[in-house]
């Protein structure tokens, strides 16, 4: 989705994942084997991707002083739904079946978000607004914002090694709230013995604290570069991930208590979701023209971390899932460490700052060619780089109010 953001913009890219495969939720109800639901379940995961185009929308539309916060909350909401969903379609499966079509009430349920979803690709359509300045071809026709091209953009982002960084820390914050969104429900019902109804309301709760959660992670992104720039971003980054970590194995270690378990789950969530918001503040500042394209990879890391911790811990016999749990917390922390990797010549890292004489010019700039640049293509990121000056340490600003808008 990436690429579909840098040539059409984020409301087409939106209202067409949503729309095209509403029929896909819609005709889960008519499947009669196993095969058929697998297919309406492929496409369903293909709209996952709207992740990609709701962090780009939001990283464009607002200034760098509060884009963490704006990408996760934007994101965070999105979450939600996930936890949302999870409490309400047993409800509304148990209050189809309580009409009499008991061997037919989920087919029934599944009409329900499938309308939805189609409300929600139409209001994104209509009512949606690409940047701050108008719809995409609109301000693509006055010359603001340039026409990419898309190998050349894909080659910028996968040769940024940040990329690669970010995509592993995010499978091991949001690839982690996917892998317990998928085991916590038949951890409750499994190991401690309770009814499926109060086991979901119980793990719903993990997805719930995308209320808040991740926007705070977002606004202590926002918050630490104010303090201190881009270099406190990354340490809210580092400092959330271990936590997460910690107090995922913490819950493992609970195992024969309810109450701990559940406490400790609460906790876990509350810095995965944190985690979340901070991995998306220091996303846009990673590259100009291949936003896009990093944000995507960066979103489909989640997927891959959700993937390949359900496959180590939870799908073979070798661990128990309170030990699978614990494990994993471990391995969280030690992937946490991969943020001291992280450099940007004019800001600094965690633990060295910026290179000597490194501007903001020198790192956006490199992204063009020097045909490019005797085009003047160069000078449409000029509000980009203006913006991203506030990620230097405070002692070295001396510039005014950030513009609107990071096109």
């Amino acid at each position: 989705m990436g690429p579909v953001c840098d040539k059409l913009g984020p409301r087409y890219g939106m209202a067409t994942l949503l729309l095209l495969f509403a029929p896909a939720t819609l005709c889960l109800g008519l499947t009669t084997d196993g095969s058929n639901f697998l297919v309406c379940r492929m496409f369903i995961g293909i709209t996952l991707a709207t992740f990609v185009t709701c962090q780009y929308w939001a990283s464009i539309m607002f200034t760098g002083k509060v884009v963490g916060l704006a990408n996760a909350t934007a994101g965070g909401w999105g979450n939600l739904g996930g936890g949302i969903t999870q409490f309400l379609m047993p409800l509304l499966f148990a209050a189809v079946n309580g009409s009499g079509l008991i061997f037919r009430s989920w087919r029934y349920a599944m009409l329900i978000p499938g309308t939805l979803q189609i409300l929600a690709g139409t209001a994104v359509l209509y009512l949606g607004q690409d940047t701050p300045d108008g719809q995409y071809a609109e301000v693509k026709k006055t010359g603001q914002l340039e026409d990419k091209d898309p190998m050349q953009i894909f080659k910028l982002g996968v040769l940024n090694y940040r990329m690669w960084i970010l995509v592993v820390l995010y499978a091991f914050c949001f690839g982690i709230e996917l892998t317990m969104n998928e085991i916590a429900a038949t951890y409750f019902f499994d190991h401690f013995g309770m009814n499926l109804k109060v086991a979901g309301a119980i793990a719903s709760s993990f997805g719930l604290m995308n209320l808040f959660a991740r926007s705070v992670g977002g606004g202590l992104s926002d918050w630490s570069s104010q303090k201190f720039g881009m270099r406190g971003r990354l340490w809210v980054l580092f400092i959330l991930l271990a936590l997460e970590g910690l107090m995922c194995a913490a819950m493992g270690s609970q195992h024969k208590s309810l109450g701990g378990t559940i406490a400790f789950m609460i906790l876990f969530s509350i810095f995965v979701q944190a985690s979340e918001g901070a991995t998306y503040g220091v996303v846009p500042f990673t590259s100009c023209r291949a936003m896009g394209i990093i944000a995507g990879f960066v979103g489909a890391g989640g997927n891959a971390g959700a993937s390949i911790n359900l496959t180590i811990w939870f799908k073979s016999e070798k661990y128990e899932t309170y030990e699978g749990i614990q494990n994993m917390g471990i391995l969280i922390m030690c992937m946490s460490l991969l943020t001291f990797f992280i450099h940007f010549p004019m800001w600094g890292g965690m633990l060295f700052g910026p290179s000597e004489g490194a501007k903001e010019e020198d790192y956006f700039l490199a992204e063009f060619t020097k045909d490019e640049i005797a085009e003047g293509k160069d000078q449409k990121v000029s509000k980009w780089i203006e913006n991203s000056r506030f990620e230097r340490p405070p002692s070295t600003r001396d510039i005014g109010e950030p513009t609107k808008g990071m096109p």
